[in-house]
């Protein structure tokens, strides 16, 4: 009876084994199994929008003639969605484009780098004096603000929302003074350079006079250059005040009593009341084949790996 009891425990026990190792196996089939699917699903999704965009650009119609639009969004710096690169071929190829009527920038940026913003205006310029027939509105959706609003200052004419936020002509640099920190903290600065003023503004080390008078001297200077830019934009349109060039923001209502902006609308209303062209395409340049598929299948396979994580209660430490 013994031997029959051990022999039946030892049966018991095998078939316990196999069955959770046929439970393990399920599992991993089930994770690899979300993996691949979510990942042939984005890929051929990525596919189709990138093969719908034409790799180029979007398109809200087909007609003969249309209202050109390039999108200026997010920071205004290089390497940026919003750099001047990026801009300035787009704006090339509407201008170039057979069907254009006029040319909208449709701006939603807080402003960024003065040099990249003055590439930008000075190419509007340019592209106006090539093709004087074509004329190009600047239509600020959320905000367009310091360097966003020094390229639509280039426009012909500037449209905003009555809620828009609209101006800080102004130049801002910013930094931290640890020295006092660093005191406390009983730490000795050691720089060495090979220049007077190499390291001056440095964060751990106490300010000089002559450098912050300098380093003033420069946003000054650029301010001017901003102020410049403004006023040869706006021409007489523009109501000078005490504030206006103080780095203050304003909303459409008060940029249209400014001289700011020229009239509340939207890109549509700019295209269909304006331009008298209701249709528009979109020449903003898109990330290549390449990247965005790299993107979205990036993104799909970190998805895809927490799902997996999340189904065999995985966790890493």
């Amino acid at each position: 009876m013994l031997e029959d009891s051990n022999s039946n425990s030892k049966e018991w026990k095998l078939i316990e084994k196999t069955v959770l190792q046929l439970g393990n196996e399920h599992k991993r089939s089930r994770r690899w199994g979300i993996l691949f699917k979510t990942l042939t699903f984005v890929y051929l999704f990525a596919l189709l929008i990138i093969l719908k965009d034409g790799f180029s650009g979007e398109s809200f119609t087909h007609a003969d003639t249309y209202t050109a639009l390039v999108d200026v969004s997010g920071v205004i710096a290089a390497g940026e969605k919003a750099g001047a690169d990026n801009i300035v071929t787009g704006m090339r190829a509407a201008f170039n484009a057979e069907g254009t009527q006029a040319v909208v920038l449709r701006i939603n940026s807080p402003g960024g780098s003065p040099v990249q913003a003055g590439y930008v205006y000075d190419e509007i310029k340019r592209l106006r004096v090539l093709h004087p027939n074509i004329p190009l509105y600047a239509v600020i959706s959320d905000i367009g603000a310091s360097g966003a609003y020094y390229i639509a200052a280039a426009a012909d004419k500037i449209y905003a929302d009555k809620a828009s936020l609209v101006g800080s002509i102004g130049v801002i640099a910013s930094g931290f003074g640890f020295v006092d920190t660093m005191k406390k903290l009983g730490v000795e600065r050691r720089l060495y350079t090979s220049g007077k003023h190499k390291a001056f503004l440095d964060s751990f080390s106490d300010q000089k006079s002559d450098e912050v008078d300098f380093w003033q001297s420069v946003l000054n200077e650029t301010h001017q250059q901003f102020i410049n830019k403004v006023k040869e934009g706006r021409g007489e349109r523009l109501t000078v005040a005490e504030d206006t060039f103080s780095g203050l923001i304003w909303n459409g209502e008060q940029a249209l009593k400014m001289g700011l902006i020229d009239g509340l609308g939207s890109t549509g209303y700019v295209a269909r009341e304006i331009v008298g062209t209701k249709d528009i395409v979109d020449f903003t340049p898109k990330p290549d084949a390449f990247e965005q598929i790299s993107k979205t299948l990036g993104m799909a396979a970190s998805t895809a790996m927490a799902k997996i994580m999340a189904a065999g209660n995985l966790s890493m430490h």
